[in-house]
Parts: structure tokens; C-alpha cells; sequence
């Protein structure tokens, strides 16, 4: 599979890419592409930003579409991670069948290494920690865990499990993003995570999301940020699409609330309509955030 030429490292996005089905069986050829790293390239272009995607993937997968945003490093597979999601009246079934094999540093080529912003955006436990010390001081790097906290049987049902490599990561990161789903609602997993890493953002879905900001005195600062009210059309992405714009905003301000509301605002436009169709420009959410200032202003 062919990778395309370098551009300027805006924004470095690492992960698999998947084929995600719409039935249990994975020999069926009907797919759409899915993965942290597709709804982050995709977000971070609407937003007037440049993104490159490092990914391994097989020929079973058309990548023309993520190649048309930005840079595109396909490392070789056999065979493109596949998951099935299925909807049933108690909530969702998800099943992983041919995981790609794993991301390390040495995958990593040497032109990728100093981008402004990297987010790992593991699906299968992929990413390995040494790739974690591969990025100079000046990057700012970022993960979403959700791809280091699922397990599969031998039937391919995916389930919940600790990340069992959290601390390897965790003092490495200036950011951590998750959701209340990821830890089940257990707050304590948060605080736990809280003692390693500087900066973490759970989101929570319509309650918009949490800033937990280490201090100089080792207290940890907690700061609830509105979310944007929003008709939900299609949520599939929208902890990507939050992600991805929280960084490129933390990473063009230094101001984590700010950024967190920034990400608010672009999740909350993104969910109204089908796929990616409704994620907004950067232009739209500063027009928002400006008619909608938070905090509210004082009333005299």
C-alpha cells in the first residue's frame, strides 16, 4: 500500500485504523472506515489544521479518503483491524476480529518525530510504552486510553480491562482524555490517573466535560466546563472529535478550560448531523464561544 509524501507536522495522530461491520461476521465485505486516527485526521482538517496519521493497515481497506486530509504512513499488515458493533435493547455488543500487529518506536520514521501536537489513539493495545520517549519537550503529547482498556475472547466479544500499562504512559503524557464510560463511572480510577499525569479531561457525554488540573502543592484542581446543547443526530466519533480539538486548542492557547469548552462546542456541532458531515470549522466554534461566553459574565 502506498504512503504518501511528507507535509509540515502539524498535528501526528497514531493508531489503527478499522473496518468497522455492521454484522458478527467478519468475512463480509460491506465496512466503513472507523478509528481514533480517522475522526482525528478529519476533525483536525475541518479546523483549518494540518494532520498526519501514522496507522497499520492490510489491502483489505480503502485509506484514499483519510489520504485526501492530510499524511497518510500506512506501516505493513496482513489484514486492517475489524470491529463489529452491534445494537441490542440492553446496549451495545462489540466484537474485534484481526487485529493488526502492534505500533512500536522503531515503526515510528524519523520525519514524524517532532510534530507540534501527538495524540495516541490506540484501538487494540497496540501502542507500545517505548513509544511514548521517541517526541522532543516542545510536543505535546496526548492520548486517548480506550484502546489500552478492552480485552477480546476467543469469539472476538470484547470486554472491559485495567490498563495494565497506565504508569508507563502516564508521566509521560502533558495529557490525558477520557470518558466516564471508559472507567465505568469509577471516579477513583480518575484520581488515580490524576497522581501521574498534569492534565486530564474526562468527558460525560451531554454534561460536557471535567478539567482535573495537577497544582504546585500536589492538590488537584477540578473544574466542571459546560457543554453546548446539541440535537444528536450520530455520536459515533464524538470523544475523538472532542480530542482532537482540545489539543489543537491547548496547544494554540496554554488555557486547558478553554480548551476544554473549545472541544465542547466542537463534539456538540459534530453530533448533529451523520459521520463527520457536521464537524464545524475552527472559525464556527470561536463564533459560538464568542456569543456564548463562559463563565457567564457578571450581571452588575
Amino acid at each position: 500500500m502506498p504512503t504518501s509524501a511528507p507535509i509540515p507536522l502539524d498535528f501526528l495522530v497514531i493508531g489503527h485504523v478499522t473496518r468497522d461491520i455492521p454484522t458478527a461476521d467478519p468475512a463480509t465485505s460491506e465496512y466503513v472506515l472507523g478509528g481514533t486516527v480517522s475522526f482525528a485526521a478529519v476533525t483536525a482538517a475541518k479546523l483549518g489544521r494540518h494532520p498526519t496519521v501514522l496507522t497499520r493497515a492490510g489491502d483489505d481497506v480503502d485509506l484514499s479518503a483519510l489520504a485526501a486530509v492530510g499524511g497518510l504512513c500506512v506501516l505493513p499488515s496482513d489484514h486492517t483491524t475489524t470491529f463489529a458493533n452491534l445494537y441490542t435493547p440492553t446496549g451495545r455488543v462489540q466484537y474485534c476480529y484481526t487485529p493488526a500487529p502492534v505500533i512500536a518506536a522503531a515503526d515510528v520514521p524519523s520525519h514524524l518525530r517532532h510534530p507540534k501536537v501527538v495524540l495516541l489513539g490506540p484501538l487494540v493495545q497496540e501502542l507500545r510504552p517505548d513509544i511514548i520517549h521517541i517526541f522532543p519537550p516542545e510536543t505535546v503529547v496526548a492520548a486517548v486510553p480506550q484502546g489500552w482498556m478492552r480485552r477480546w475472547d476467543a469469539d472476538g466479544r470484547v470486554h472491559p480491562t485495567p490498563w495494565t500499562t497506565a504508569e508507563e504512559f502516564l508521566p509521560h503524557l502533558d495529557a490525558l482524555i477520557l470518558s466516564i464510560e471508559d472507567v465505568d463511572g469509577d471516579l477513583s480510577i480518575i484520581e488515580e490517573y490524576c497522581t501521574h499525569v498534569p492534565l486530564l479531561v474526562m468527558t460525560q457525554y451531554r454534561e460536557g466535560s471535567t478539567v482535573y488540573q495537577q497544582q504546585a502543592d500536589g492538590s488537584i484542581a477540578v473544574t466542571q466546563v459546560p457543554p453546548r446543547p446539541a440535537n444528536e443526530v450520530d455520536p459515533t466519533g464524538a470523544g475523538d472529535t472532542f480530542a482532537t480539538a482540545f489539543l489543537l486548542r491547548l496547544q494554540e492557547t496554554g488555557d486547558p478550560l478553554d480548551a476544554a469548552r473549545y472541544a465542547n462546542v466542537t463534539a456538540s456541532f459534530g453530533v448533529e448531523g451523520p459521520g463527520i458531515s457536521a464537524i464545524p470549522s475552527h472559525a464556527a466554534v470561536l463564533d459560538y464561544m464568542a456569543a456564548h461566553p463562559w463563565p457567564a459574565p457578571e450581571t452588575p
